[in-house]
C-alpha cells in the first residue's frame, strides 16, 4: 500500500472516530433523558457507532491481511502483469478487460486451490473497477493462504 492510501485510510479513520464520537455523545444524551422515546432513540442511535468501529477496524485488518499477502507474491516474483488496452482516463477498455478476467477466471477454475490464481483475478477486477468481486476474489486467496500458512 503507498503513502498516499495508508495516509487516505488513516485520516478516513480519523473523520469516521470524530463521526462515532459524536453519535455516540447524542446517544448517551438521549439514554440519560427521563423520555422513554428519548431513550429508544439513544439505544438505536448507539448502534452506528458500534457497527462503524467494528467496520473500520474490519477493514483495516483485511488491508493489513491483502498487504501482507501481496509482499510474500511481490517477493516470490509473481506478481501478476496484465495486458490491458487503456482509455485516455487510464481505466481499462471493457474488451481488454474482458479478455484479462477470462484469462484470469480460466487459471481459477484450472487451478481453484491456488493463492496466486485468486489474487491476480481480484487484481484484474481492482484494476478495472469491480471492487465488489475484487474484494471476494481477494477474500478467497486470504482463504487460502492462511489455510497454506
Amino acid at each position: 500500500m503507498t503513502k498516499n492510501a495508508k495516509f487516505g485510510a488513516a485520516f478516513m479513520a480519523l473523520l469516521t472516530l470524530v463521526y462515532t464520537g459524536l453519535l455516540a455523545n447524542t446517544a448517551i444524551t438521549l439514554l440519560l433523558l427521563e423520555e422513554p422515546l428519548a431513550k429508544v432513540m439513544g439505544a438505536l442511535i448507539f448502534i452506528f457507532p458500534v457497527l462503524a468501529i467494528w467496520v473500520t477496524i474490519r477493514e483495516f485488518i483485511f488491508g493489513s491481511q491483502i498487504e501482507k499477502l501481496a509482499a510474500k507474491i511481490e517477493r516470490e516474483g509473481k506478481w501478476p502483469h496484465f495486458d490491458f488496452e487503456l482509455r485516455p482516463s487510464g481505466r481499462p477498455t471493457r474488451q481488454s478487460a474482458d479478455r484479462v478476467f477470462n484469462s484470469y477466471a480460466k487459471a481459477t477454475i484450472a487451478e481453484p486451490e491456488s493463492v496466486h490464481a485468486w489474487f491476480s483475478l481480484g487484481l484484474a477486477y481492482d484494476a478495472a473497477g469491480d471492487r465488489k468481486r475484487a474484494r471476494a476474489a481477494m477474500r478467497k486467496a486470504l482463504a487460502l493462504f492462511r489455510t497454506k500458512a
